[in-house]
């Protein structure tokens, strides 16, 4: 099978290195200002393309992996858009965090256009995406999940099948909003910490050792007790995304959703603030008191 793979950001770049390396396909993606760099990829033998249709038009299985629901409509379904050059029964694998109505929508265009499709969104870090270790939420049919595990294998650890179509990314929105939503909280318990003086590494013991032991916990620490932020490479702006995407997804559904709407707002002050390309973990100091 040949790969395209459309977005080589964070994420994007380790899926395409073990693509080629460890899967061993070929491997077509699309050139944009967005892309990590791509030099590696290339010399693995990875092919620039101009437009998503060039590498549609190139590719059994194309890999998507941007930031939401608005690129990935544009990717499929806009002008040169992989819908307008896409192989027969090639197989498009949505690996972004994107609203369930709208992989639907994007799903019966590329049925139409003689296409499959999969909710595939992702669990782990970009750490994980360079080691090949990352964990997949799959939706979508059995048979079409099987033709294309040999290329998701390359780049995962675990690839979890979770039901129909667009049930894949539901779970992630669910996952991302408790996820983030303990993020957000715990950091805003560590600004309280640090501004009445206790001792960071004290902080995150008592918690540690209690019911505050978590993988949130894990990830924030370094930054609470070192001021390292590399353990959650995940920038606010994309957190509020995810968040407001739950809340979307809630609204539709009629769900309740007191405490997504106040994590929201934490986040979107950040943002509003000018924090958006700030690490999640930043939202320790973020948060603290501005007097203190």
């Amino acid at each position: 099978m040949h790969v395209g793979i459309i977005g080589v950001g964070l994420m994007g770049q380790g899926i395409a290195r073990n693509v080629l390396s460890r899967g061993g396909f070929a491997l077509s993606f699309l050139d944009h200002p967005g892309n990590q760099p791509v030099d590696e990829i290339v010399s693995l033998g990875a092919v620039a393309c101009a437009t998503p249709a060039e590498v549609a038009a190139m590719s059994d299985v194309v890999i998507l992996c941007v930031t939401g629901s608005p690129q990935v409509e544009a990717i499929v379904a806009g002008d040169q858009g992989v819908a307008t050059a896409l192989r027969q029964n090639a197989v498009i694998v949505d690996c972004s965090t994107a609203l369930p109505e709208s992989t639907l929508r994007m799903a019966e265009i590329v049925r139409a256009a003689g296409g499959d499709y999969l909710d595939a969104p992702m669990t782990r870090t970009a750490r994980h995406a360079h080691e090949g270790t990352l964990n997949l939420l799959v939706g979508g049919a059995t048979d079409t999940l099987e033709r294309v595990r040999p290329v998701l294998s390359s780049f995962t650890e675990d690839v979890a099948h979770v039901g129909p179509l667009s049930h894949g990314h539901r779970l992630k929105l669910l996952h991302n909003y408790v996820s983030v939503g303990f993020m957000t909280l715990l950091a805003e318990a560590a600004a309280q910490s640090a501004d009445a003086g206790v001792d960071p590494a004290v902080f995150v013991d008592v918690l540690a050792s209690g019911g505050g032991a978590s993988v949130a916990l894990e990830r924030l620490a370094p930054f609470i007790t070192e001021g390292d932020r590399e353990g959650l490479p995940f920038f606010v702006s994309n957190a509020q995304k995810d968040i407001d995407y739950y809340r979307a997804m809630s609204e539709q559904a009629g769900a309740k959703q007191t405490v997504a709407d106040g994590v929201s707002q934490a986040l979107a002050d950040a943002v509003a603030d000018g924090h958006g390309q700030a690490y999640v973990p930043e939202l320790c100091a973020l948060f603290k008191n501005s007097s203190s």
